[in-house]
């Protein structure tokens, strides 16, 4: 536990360096594998690539009863044995995960057929050992967190993004223009993984065969109660990133719908920040907690969440000025997704600062909170969808998409101050909003490359203007890191 507090006393810029290092090399190696997989696959077969991970969530969502957030919770407290924490908070998750597949397997035609257009051999067997596999996954992968060891947690991604380009490579060999080259891609690389995960956990677990001595057990009863309602949160969560692939699969096109995933494929490049940093942040800001020190606390949580929004507005506007150069690496079929990509960035940088100030509402137990913040969100989702995607297809669907990821940092901020006042700055955050929204209308509707390029200097100028001194330190520290 000392070595845990003494890497969350440092600034939370430093903690989150060895992090994303790894990100970045995967950040790296995602300019080859999308337009890999576009270039072997057309818009409709990889169209219904996406339409598998919406399968493979739903089934997660129900499987992992918000257990995952249990552990989470539970892992700081004083006198609980981790080892036995972890077991209590997977074995529940899998026997579900296990009915859910048989039902899935003995009704295969109709759920293949309702999601993906067709059935192909093979189909079934990929959703089932995919599911499985996330459930471990999700748990020994969270141990690595938990230990906050991150450069274990990097060079895993950088395996799992190898194994999963040289997958690509084997199954298009195989299989050709086919939605399941795709399945393999996400299978194979977790299932390796995750088994390299699983034979660690054990290694450890012999060397240390004292293990914790546990003086406060924590119950399943507990459990399950802390992390029910993260069912209702992980369902809403799976509607507002699903709910525009669905609308597109209602009223549009597999090839659209394909143009819209690479689309979304492209804002890897945000999601990479915000799951490092969700990674990172979350045993962190726990134990932190756990201490009851709220006064050097709040300081530390303002500067997290500071540089967190510093280097989101930064990274979104980048990536929208940059878009027309990504796009030409994905190939003629899919020249759309440059329209779209502008406001899908919103989701991934506003779902990041949500991570962060909805810290409060988990700590307080107060979960309902989340719920409440995932209605307005999926209200306003699925009403912009009905209402833009038979007009404006793709662009409709992610200006849908940005907007209510805006409502749902807004909702959740809200109750998370109420839990707890930390007095995060959101006048500049408001300020920042306004501006990169502004950007992602004028990128999507106006087809004016100058302007968009004019647009994008002068917006991120603004915002290393106002932040002048966090980019200072931002600099200063990658400085720093590379140095040592």
């Amino acid at each position: 536990m000392a070595s845990h507090t003494g890497d969350s006393e440092k600034s939370p810029l430093s903690g989150f360096l060895s992090y994303f290092y790894g990100n970045f090399i995967v950040l790296l190696l995602g300019f080859i594998q999308t337009p890999v997989v576009t270039r072997i696959m057309s818009t409709e077969e990889y169209g219904r690539t996406g339409m598998f991970e919406t399968a493979v969530t739903i089934i997660y969502i129900f499987a992992i009863l918000g257990l995952d957030q249990a552990y989470i919770r539970y892992y700081y407290t004083e006198g609980v044995d981790r080892n036995k924490l972890l077991w209590k908070c997977l074995l529940p998750a899998l026997a579900i995960v296990s009915v859910l597949s048989l039902i899935y397997f003995f009704n295969a035609a109709l759920f293949n057929n309702l999601l993906f257009g067709k059935t192909a051999e093979g189909v079934t067997a990929l959703v089932i050992i995919y599911t499985l596999i996330s459930v471990f996954e999700r748990f020994f992968f969270l141990d690595v967190r938990m230990q906050q060891n991150g450069k274990l947690y990097s060079n895993i991604n950088i395996a799992e993004k190898v194994l999963s380009i040289l997958t690509i490579f084997a199954a298009w060999y195989f299989l050709g223009n086919d939605f399941r080259v795709g399945l393999y891609a996400l299978s194979v690389p977790w299932g390796i993984t995750t088994a390299f995960l699983m034979i660690r956990y054990a290694v450890r677990r012999r060397n240390n065969k004292t293990g914790d001595k546990e003086t406060a057990g924590v119950t399943y009863r507990e459990l399950i109660r802390y992390g029910f309602p993260y069912i209702s949160v992980l369902l809403m969560e799976w509607l507002l990133s699903s709910c525009d692939r669905l609308a597109l699969r209602k009223w549009a096109s597999f090839s659209e719908l394909g143009i819209y995933n690479s689309a979304m494929k492209i804002i890897i490049l945000l999601l990479t920040f915000k799951n490092t940093f969700v990674a990172y942040w979350s045993p962190v800001a726990m134990e932190r907690f756990e201490k009851k020190d709220m006064e050097s606390n709040r300081s530390f949580f303002i500067k997290a969440y500071e540089v967190t929004q510093f280097l989101c507005v930064c990274a979104a506007a980048g990536l929208i000025l940059f878009k027309k150069v990504i796009v030409l690496l994905l190939g003629a079929d899919y020249r759309g997704a440059e329209k779209i990509i502008p406001f899908l960035t919103l989701m991934p940088i506003f779902a990041m600062m949500f991570e962060i100030t909805v810290q409060s509402i988990k700590y307080s137990k107060k979960n309902i909170y989340l719920n409440i913040a995932s209605v307005a969100a999926i209200a306003v989702n699925i009403a912009g969808n009905t209402l833009l995607v038979p007009i404006l297809s793709g662009t409709g669907a992610a200006l849908t998409t940005g907007i209510s990821y805006l409502v749902y940092f807004a909702a959740g901020s809200v109750l998370g101050e109420k839990c707890l006042k930390i007095g995060y700055p959101y006048k500049k955050t408001f300020i920042y909003a306004i501006l990169l929204t502004a950007y992602c209308f004028e990128a999507s509707f106006v087809n004016n490359t100058a302007a968009d390029t004019i647009a994008g200097i002068v917006l991120i100028a603004i915002y290393c203007a106002i932040d002048h001194k966090i980019l200072g330190e931002c600099a200063a520290y990658v400085a720093k890191f590379f140095k040592r």
